[in-house]
């Protein structure tokens, strides 16, 4: 394990990384700008497609189901909307899409970190999970420490990349220095971390070994862990999910409210062991 001294000046250079790339990201997509002013009307809520209990499109039906589908039905419906518009969001489209105006406001098992409040407003956290990494059994790998020159796949916008670099260096699985960054991935001293699109394409990759472990929020791994598949013991980081809305909006403070008022009344705890 590092000494406290390493382990922060490696957390201060990972912000750094990560805040570099925020800033980038919120000046390209200041220039669409503008949010919708709060009120009648149709709430577009930006959610996720493809994660089972939380935001899934069934082609099927042709319908969403889940928990953030009811939170933001719900959070529509007492904020006096006459209606609501689910737009399917990815991990690297979400962000864009609320910086321009594409959706109101995000329910899409997005994290808060203070990097990301740097650019967003968020509403009190509706669900806490913890990112996990899950391996195949085939692999033989049953702890972190197996994981040292080994590919590890995240998803591409989540928020693990940092969380898990921080996690590995006090285990000591990596070292302080990151040897180089890029689109596709960033290597460490130790272990590389791999960027994949999707969800799916990362469980293709785990099961096709082009990356010898996954890791991602525990909610999300419920709906790729098979019988042929484990989870490692130990836990990355914890993850709380809020709604997202644009910095300083008019509709940040509504959305707030409404969110801790399903939080009191107990709607939230309701649906979520609806979908636990």
């Amino acid at each position: 394990m590092g000494e406290p001294g390493k382990a922060r000046r490696f957390a201060a250079r990972l912000a750094a990384l990560l805040a570099a790339a925020l800033l980038a990201t919120a000046l390209a997509g200041c220039a669409g700008g503008g949010g919708t002013e709060a009120g009648e009307g149709t709430l577009r809520v930006g959610v996720r497609s493809d994660i089972v209990g939380f935001g899934f499109y069934n082609e099927g039906t042709g319908k969403y189901y889940g928990l953030e589908i009811d939170i933001a039905e719900e959070l529509a419906e007492r904020m006096g909307y006459a209606d609501v518009e689910l737009v399917t969001v990815t991990p690297d489209s979400r962000k864009d899409a609320l910086l321009n105006g594409e959706v109101d406001c995000l329910v899409a098992c997005y994290s808060v970190s203070s990097s990301r409040e740097e650019n967003f407003d968020f509403s009190p956290a509706y669900y806490t999970d913890a990112s996990v990494i899950m391996v195949e059994d085939s692999s033989l790998i049953t702890d972190v420490s197996q994981l040292a020159g080994r590919t590890i796949g995240i998803m591409s916008g989540s928020n693990a990349g940092p969380t898990l670099a921080i996690k590995l260096n006090e285990l000591g699985v990596i070292g302080e220095n990151v040897i180089e960054n890029t689109d596709e991935g960033t290597q460490y001293e130790g272990v590389y971390v791999k960027k994949i699109p999707s969800y799916k394409e990362l469980s293709d990759a785990l099961e096709a070994g082009a990356v010898d472990a996954a890791c991602m929020d525990a909610s999300i791994t419920q709906t790729y862990l098979d019988e042929l598949r484990s989870i490692l013991p130990t836990e990355i980081a914890e993850q709380s999910y809020g709604v997202a809305t644009q910095k300083g909006s008019e509709l940040s403070g509504r959305v707030a409210e409404t969110v801790q008022g399903m939080l009191d009344d107990g709607t939230i705890a309701a649906l979520i062991d609806k979908w636990d």
